[in-house]
């Protein structure tokens, strides 16, 4: 059975993913490149913590250059209708991070999937058929999806799992929202994550707030589908209800019933509103 890390921030990140880490095992192989997906889903961050916060990337990273420092690491994302993804990055303090590591002579950067060369890949799925993707994306060494705790009107709730969306090149990404599960389920099959953190000090009911509700918490696993489902939980759901999530753990991207190591769950529960506008095709 597949474990989930579920750790109370009481500490500095670095500290509180370093403890989650060791729950889990640690990195496990790592390989360059390691792609470090965050959620940077607009460059207006109307909660102030809707994008995922960039102390937690620069603790993450630290971590994995003091496993290895030799590691290449590129911190990605995707222009998108509401941000381009260098405004963002420059914003949020991605850039100036990148910047800092490079004159210490570590290969960290920041990559703009959509100014990428693309290539096709072989592949037959629920939604893409030989896809045309960044060709930096091409056999990565190590994958982790970087999320914030949320809740969505499309798929109920964005965690690490609709994270790996930010991978698609176009700037109209609406373009896939009425195939948004298939399209998340052919992302996880192409780009399984080796390793998922969700920041959930603070979770944000909607994918761009208005409310937030403070959890001071971190959830870091292996699985992405058992890192949501225990994040579905932690915010007063049924992860067994949520379309994408309950797929996903059918393709042995986890499981609905992950073993749960650290906090009690029940602990740093806390009931979330449902999403409005929701599609019913995001629910079983």
């Amino acid at each position: 059975m597949d474990s989930v890390a579920v750790v109370k921030v009481t500490h500095e990140m670095e500290t509180t993913l370093s403890k989650g880490l060791q729950l889990i095992g640690g990195f496990g192989s790592l390989r360059s490149p390691v792609m470090i997906k965050p959620n940077i889903c607009t460059i207006s961050d109307k909660t102030g913590f809707s994008v995922t916060d960039i102390t937690t990337i620069e603790s993450l990273v630290t971590l994995l250059l003091r496993e290895d420092p030799n590691l290449s690491i590129k911190i990605v994302e995707s222009d998108s209708q509401s941000k381009w993804a260098f405004e963002a990055f420059d914003k949020f303090g991605y850039t100036k991070l990148a910047n800092k590591l490079q004159k210490q002579d570590y290969d960290v950067s920041c990559v703009n999937l959509s100014e990428c060369e693309t290539v096709h890949i072989p592949f037959e799925g629920k939604y893409f058929t030989n896809p045309e993707l960044p060709d930096v994306l091409i056999n990565p060494g190590y994958v982790i999806s970087v999320a914030v705790a949320k809740t969505h009107y499309l798929t109920f709730i964005t965690g690490v799992l609709k994270n790996l969306f930010g991978f698609l090149p176009r700037k109209d990404q609406s373009f896939y929202h009425s195939n948004i599960n298939e399209v998340i389920l052919d992302l996880v099959q192409l780009f399984p994550p080796n390793l998922c953190i969700v920041d959930a000090r603070m979770g944000i009911e909607g994918w761009n707030g208005p409310k937030t509700r403070q959890l001071d918490t971190v959830i870091i696993g292996h699985k992405p589908a058992s890192v949501d489902a225990t994040m579905v939980r932690m915010m007063g759901f049924d992860p067994e209800r949520i379309r994408h999530v309950v797929e996903a753990s059918k393709s042995d991207q986890g499981s609905l019933n992950p073993i749960i190591l650290g906090e009690p769950l029940e602990s740093v529960k806390i009931q979330f509103r449902a999403p409005r506008e929701l599609d019913s095709d995001a629910l079983v």
